[in-house]
């Protein structure tokens, strides 16, 4: 029976896989073993909560302080000594965190085929996002099936001569958990988002992590937000702060004392959805949140000057506005006293798909990988 190992160790990761899993999980006819990571410990051990997934292996390589070159080593040793036990006909990996290029890496070396979901992204500047843009051009080097989300992925395969019968267009299979999680409609933990759920306010949603953005240009972000609080009473501004100490250092001193800012700790998957599907306005650099909201009908201003995903910006669903604090300021206050310009973004057409990735993938899979198994000797 064709094994497939879907390996994962962050919780975006675990996110875009929980549908493929549970596509290969009740597809007769083959196994699927799921290895985890752990290079997040516990974000990726909720989502796995949150999906019914209980991990076959788990490398278990978390330490406090780790580097990238401490996740990579830890990865491809822990996987090689996997391989050599249970050698799997195929290994899925997503995206493009140190995690799934270890593991793409550890795979091929091994003569594993590589399947890579959510293939084809790039912004075009190796150092923006850090690390993900150089992971995921080393992972598209040696992938066997590449799973694109768009067309515009695709054409960037194409143009780096990747073979074309190999790419398979599926959309996101983000927008396949997103539209389950949030018909759940997860409780808050926090007593003070339950009330912000039944109180009827605008909320601006704000997430920021990314590396290039720690520093300065991140300070400029919580000063842009207390003026945005300052000027408009009646919002609530949410403010999930990533774990990272240089993010919290960076925009907190600015929220101090404001009535109408609510930080809370970072929220697990189910919780986030929820609070993505009450959002007004959503202010992030992160990637995900770029494919989910619009799903939502939720305008995106996106805290960053390029964007591996620009088919979001041609749709007109997100919109690039860097990190100067007057710019900040300036679109969301566009945003939300300009009905016209509002609508235009609520309305556009999400282009990452119907949520039906995960059925799309499993079927180019099946098609690449178990069909050729069957027809071996």
């Amino acid at each position: 029976m064709p094994v497939i190992m879907p390996i994962y160790g962050t919780r975006p990761e675990a996110i875009k896989m929980a549908p493929i899993i549970a596509e290969l999980k009740q597809t007769p006819g083959l196994e699927c073993f799921v290895t985890v990571t752990g290079q997040h410990r516990s974000m990726l051990d909720q989502v796995n909560q949150l999906f019914g997934i209980t991990p076959d292996h788990d490398l278990n390589i978390f330490e406090p302080g780790q580097s990238l070159n401490d996740i990579l080593v830890r990865t491809i040793s822990g996987l090689d000594k996997l391989f050599a036990v249970n050698r799997p006909d195929a290994v899925v990996v997503q995206g493009d965190t140190t995690t799934s290029t270890a593991a793409a890496l550890a795979a091929f070396n091994c003569g594993i085929p590589v399947v890579h979901v959510e293939a084809g992204l790039r912004s075009g500047n190796p150092l923006s996002p850090f690390p993900e843009e150089g992971n995921r051009k080393i992972t598209s080097q040696i992938a066997s099936l590449h799973l694109a989300p768009t067309e515009t992925s695709r054409a960037n395969l194409l143009a780096e001569n990747v073979d074309p019968a190999t790419i398979v267009v599926t959309g996101n299979t983000v927008i396949d958990a997103l539209l389950a999680t949030v018909q759940k409609q997860v409780p808050f933990a926090d007593p003070r988002l339950e009330a912000l759920a039944s109180s009827g306010r605008r909320v601006l949603l704000v997430t920021t992590h990314r590396r290039e953005n720690q520093g300065e240009a991140m300070s400029g972000i919580g000063r842009a937000l207390a003026r945005i609080a300052t000027a408009e009473p009646d919002l609530t501004i949410v403010f999930p702060a990533h774990a990272n100490p240089a993010v919290r250092d960076a925009v907190l001193p600015a929220l101090e004392g404001l009535p109408n800012v609510l930080v809370t700790e970072p929220l697990e998957y189910g919780e986030f959805t929820r609070l993505l599907s009450l959002a007004h306005i959503v202010l992030s650099d992160s990637g995900g949140v770029q494919e989910e909201a619009p799903s939502l009908g939720t305008p995106v201003l996106v805290l960053r000057e390029n964007t591996e995903r620009p088919e979001a910006v041609e749709a007109g669903v997100v919109k690039l506005i860097g990190t100067d604090e007057n710019r900040i300021f300036f679109e969301v206050n566009r945003l939300l006293h300009d009905q016209t310009h509002f609508n235009s973004m609520a309305e556009a057409m999400n282009p990452y798909g119907d949520g039906t990735a995960s059925l799309q993938s499993l079927t180019a899979m099946y098609r690449l990988f178990i069909a050729a198994t069957k027809e071996s000797p």
